[in-house]
Formats: structure tokens, C-alpha cells, sequence
């Protein structure tokens, strides 16, 4: 199986608009891959569209901030796949700069324009993946500052694209 996800996720990094990828506050970019029972999601965001800036914080109010964004990261709510689907969260994994264990991660050197993403990785087994068909995300209440979300999903029904935005934040196939 782990073959299997491998490919998919490959598959993913082959289509066009990875290629043209480029740091854009506001906008983030979301890779979904399923793979029999498996549903892997990939979000990358700048780290400016979840806390509002892009570098270590400095106040109180900012490392409260950094804290809510891991934790709405954290949340088992983020994404809502079809329920008839029956998807059960089986791991994450994040990587949000400055929120320890990163010290050096994002530093920019003095003068240097420098973006900083996060990056989390939510992997989901589903009991009857032929019923997914959706999945709406819960990003968009979460970081106010996120205007669009760049979808890429590959499957057994094929591959495709769409803009998720905070009136539309399902993404349907």
C-alpha cells in the first residue's frame, strides 16, 4: 500500500500548477490524495495568513496567535470528508515555525525579503472510501486572514483542481 500512496503522491507533484507555486499571502494550497482507504491531505500556508506575520513573535498577543494556529491545526474538525464515507483522522503532521523545536526555521537574513510557510499533513482511513466524494474544510474560520485555497486532488476518479474560498470551502468531485 505504501507503494501505492507513494505513486499518488508523486502523481501530485506532476501536475502543472505545482510547477508555478509561489508564496502569496492570503492564498494557501491544499493537495488531496486517495489511495483505496487512505485520504491524505496536504496543506501549505503562509505563515502570515494564519498569524499574520512571518517571523518569530514578539508580544504576548502574537505567541497567542502562533498557539491557536497549531491548535486549529491540531483539530480532528479541520476537514469534514463526506460522512457517509466514514473517515477517522489517523495521523498528523505539522510544522509551524517559531512554535518551538524551529528556532532557526524561517529566519531571514538582515535585508533579505524572506516568506515563511507552515506545512501540515492529516492523514485519514476511511471504512467506505467509493463514498467520498466531498470534503469541506473548516480553514477559512479559523485564519480570517485566508482569502483562497488552491486544491489538487488525485484519486481513483482521476485528478482535478479547484478554488476553495471562505463562501466555497468544499471541495466537491
Amino acid at each position: 500500500m505504501k507503494t501505492t500512496s507513494a505513486l499518488f503522491a508523486a502523481c501530485l507533484f506532476t501536475l502543472p500548477a505545482f510547477a508555478q507555486h509561489k508564496h502569496v499571502h492570503g492564498e494557501g494550497r491544499l493537495d488531496v490524495a486517495i489511495d483505496k482507504d487512505t485520504l491524505t491531505m496536504s496543506l501549505e500556508l503562509p505563515l502570515e495568513a494564519a498569524v499574520g506575520f512571518e517571523r518569530p513573535p514578539r508580544t504576548e498577543k502574537e505567541k497567542a496567535a502562533l498557539a491557536a494556529a497549531v491548535q486549529a491545526l491540531e483539530s480532528a474538525t479541520l476537514y469534514q470528508p463526506t460522512p457517509a464515507a466514514q473517515c477517522t483522522l489517523q495521523t498528523k503532521t505539522l510544522h509551524v515555525p517559531f512554535s518551538g523545536g524551529d528556532s532557526h526555521a524561517g529566519h531571514a537574513h538582515e535585508g533579505a525579503t524572506h516568506h515563511v510557510d507552515l506545512e501540515a499533513v492529516h492523514v485519514y482511513r476511511c471504512a467506505h472510501p467509493d463514498a467520498l466524494q466531498s470534503i469541506e474544510t473548516t480553514l477559512f474560520k479559523h485564519f480570517k486572514r485566508l482569502y483562497r485555497l488552491e486544491t489538487q486532488r488525485v484519486g481513483p476518479r482521476g485528478q482535478g483542481a479547484q478554488r476553495l474560498t471562505p463562501k466555497q470551502p468544499t471541495l466537491v468531485w
